[in-house]
């Protein structure tokens, strides 16, 4: 049932209040132990000022697959003003949708207030070409329940009497591991393209399988996430790809399309080169691995590996006119089309083509580049990217064992036995020293040659 297709709030109450279904505590797993206990503090004191206030969203839904939210957002029918007056640690932010933020340390609390659904003439609400751009017309819980995405994330914990709301059938399908839109796909996608990759992201973090008409609409709406505000799409690629299921969640983007969509070049290049797969792959095993253990990564080597295999086909590209700087334009061309769809600020850009610029130098048969090169301070990320090649390509193998060698034994172990490639010949070898003519004296032949 669309109820976003009705014009009438009061109908969608009614309808939608109708099919409310209230699981009391005794028939679920959530325990406020579990629950953050700034949030609890939050709840507790809008419920004091006499305002209806629920958490809300993946933490419900999480708590109920007995996984520990990171995030704890809260519903109510408080208005961003009111909220921020019970709060003094409370901070207004957004345009598109207006949200509180209350902070305790380094927690943030998010405080929505419920949406509507008609358009009360305030100017909050603007639709263009379908895509809701601005959001902040609010309403009741009923409401707030159809604007969400999906079910399983349209679940509401209440603090008075610590019950699940369901208003849209996400309690059974949190139940069954499935991941459905609530209304018409094709308008939930017009309305907001980036819900296709909300649903591979929620599909491989979670292990849902997604119903067969969202599948179908990721398919065929998918293509419009470049519509998006390209920094937009850059936190969802963080979302996707720094939560610990970035391996699942690549596969999850290439399987409906997505990856084509964001990184055409770098999809193009893994469909003719396998090993260029399974350096993305590698990398994003190694990302999760690194998650797991509690250990930091940086968005630069990411997409350092996500856009290798573009710089890779477009330096081969180039170097078919014989002339210039391949890699280099190659990496400068490739970082200036991806800014077109995914905004990659500069604190990571930069390192990124850092990384790449330092992969020739790798291939030397001179003692001096070798000291500058270990000495270089984006030699290690650099080294562990010639690792990461050298997982997917097995000629680049030796190469990687000879510099791991050499930051304990010195520059010797790279040139030992080392032989020359035939492109790092051309780079790295010596200029012939030409000649110096001696200056003729006074008198002497034009063709005579100075003594040896």
């Amino acid at each position: 049932m669309d109820f976003l297709e009705t014009s009438d709030p009061a109908d969608v109450r009614r309808r939608v209040a109708a099919q409310l279904r209230v699981i009391a505590r005794a028939d679920h797993c959530i325990s406020r132990q579990f629950i953050s206990p700034n949030a609890l503090r939050v709840l507790y004191r809008l419920r004091d000022a006499g305002f209806n206030a629920c958490l809300v969203g993946g933490a419900v839904r999480d708590l109920l697959l007995g996984n520990r939210p990171k995030d704890f957002d809260v519903a109510t029918n408080a208005t961003p003003e009111e909220v921020k007056a019970l709060f003094r640690n409370c901070r207004l932010i957004g345009r598109r949708f207006r949200l509180a933020h209350v902070h305790y340390g380094e927690e943030i609390i998010e405080v929505s207030t419920f949406r509507g659904l008609g358009d009360d003439g305030s100017g909050d609400r603007e639709v263009v070409d379908g895509r809701l751009t601005r959001d902040n017309v609010y309403g009741s819980i009923e409401e707030d329940a159809v604007r969400r995405d999906f079910t399983v994330n349209a679940l509401y914990y209440a603090i008075e009497d610590f019950s699940v709301r369901d208003y849209v059938g996400g309690y059974d399908d949190v139940q069954r591991r499935q991941l459905r839109l609530i209304g018409d796909v094709e308008r939930r996608f017009r309305e907001d393209p980036v819900r296709a990759l909300r649903a591979v992201r929620f599909a491989a973090k979670l292990g849902f399988s997604i119903a067969d008409d969202v599948a179908a609409g990721i398919r065929e709406y998918g293509p419009l996430i470049v519509d998006a505000p390209p920094a937009r799409l850059f936190d969802e690629m963080l979302k996707l790809f720094l939560a610990g299921h970035a391996l699942s969640g690549f596969r999850e983007m290439e399987r409906y399309g997505l990856f084509a969509v964001l990184f055409p070049e770098s999809s193009q290049a893994i469909r003719k080169d396998p090993r260029g797969r399974a350096l993305i792959e590698a990398a994003l095993a190694s990302t999760d691995a690194r998650i797991a253990l509690g250990r930091p990564v940086t968005p630069a080597f990411l997409f350092a590996a996500l856009l290798w295999p573009a710089v890779e086909h477009r330096a081969a590209l180039i170097a078919e006119r014989g002339h210039g700087d391949p890699e280099g334009e190659a990496s400068a061309q490739i970082v200036a089309e991806q800014a077109q769809r995914i905004a990659l600020p500069k604190r990571f850009s930069l390192p990124m083509q850092e990384i790449w610029d330092l992969q020739p130098r790798f291939v030397t048969n001179q003692r001096k580049r070798v000291q500058r090169l270990l000495a270089h301070p984006r030699f290690r990320a650099a080294y562990d990217f010639l690792l990461l090649r050298s997982s997917a390509n097995l000629e680049l193998v030796e190469l990687a064992q000879r510099w791991d060698r050499a930051q304990h034994e010195g520059p010797d172990a790279v040139l030992s036995g080392q032989p020359m490639p035939e492109k790092a010949a051309a780079v790295d070898a010596p200029a012939k020293k030409k000649r110096r003519r001696r200056r003729r004296k006074p008198g002497e032949a034009a063709g005579a040659v100075a003594p040896e």
